[in-house]
């Protein structure tokens, strides 16, 4: 399969030029010649077969040759609320929940959590989303909601599934929700749930899950959530 890149832009059969960090990549790390076949896609649920035309040291002159819809996605629109890991471990839980067809993720403020992310850490997850969708071909971007405090989710009308993962729940079985066409699970920051965070949710009629007898990071409790989630 050809390399994949992401443009920012609209796409459609003909020529085009193409410039910015991903001109760069094609260029100078991957080093692709005159006649080089790829794939862009932008977002909107299609793939763009291309053609390198011309190969400059600034930009690039492509000729898109056709327009695919084709759907990578989850049968299931999975919507995972947590708190953001610190450091590193933030990026790879973006990448991860990325490959696993979450549509939606929403950093949220709780009693125990400490990282609030900025404008410039959003950026940063988002790049994360597009250099995972190239990698497993996904073709609609997860993407990254701004940050709500834990009073504003537990509260909201959703029609789906509504989890919350904490120690005390019942447990869950791969696939349990596919009842229904839509989920939103919500896990804890590290130091867990305030007792009075759990009895919001219960009181809204959260279902309280348990992941496991072992004390999980986030993002190993997201991705195991999300994957139970997944048909």
């Amino acid at each position: 399969m050809p390399d994949r890149f992401y443009v920012a832009e609209s796409l459609q059969r003909g020529p085009m030029s193409l410039s910015g960090p991903e001109a760069h990549h094609i260029a100078h790390v991957l080093r692709l010649k005159t006649g080089s076949e790829i794939i862009l896609f932008n977002g909107d649920g299609r793939e763009y077969p291309a053609r390198l035309e011309l190969v400059k040291k600034t930009h690039l002159e492509v000729e898109v040759l056709d327009e695919r819809a084709i759907s990578r996605e989850t049968e299931r629109e999975i919507t995972v609320a947590c708190p953001l890991p610190k450091g590193d471990r933030a990026a790879f839980l973006i990448e991860k929940l990325t490959e696993l067809g979450v549509a939606h993720y929403v950093p949220i403020r709780t009693e125990r959590s400490v990282v609030h992310p900025g404008e410039g850490k959003i950026e940063k997850l988002q790049r994360a989303v597009i250099e995972a969708s190239k990698q497993c071909g996904r073709n609609v971007l997860m993407s990254i909601e701004p940050m709500m405090d834990w009073d504003e989710v537990v509260q909201q009308s959703f029609a789906g599934d509504r989890w919350i993962a904490d120690a005390s729940g019942s447990s869950v079985e791969r696939g349990a929700a596919q009842e229904k066409k839509s989920i939103l699970i919500a896990l804890g920051p590290e130091g867990g749930w305030t007792p009075e965070e759990l009895s919001q949710a219960t009181q809204h009629q959260w279902q309280v899950v348990s992941l496991g007898k072992s004390i999980l990071r986030i993002e190993t409790a997201a991705i195991k959530a999300a994957a139970l989630a997944v048909s």
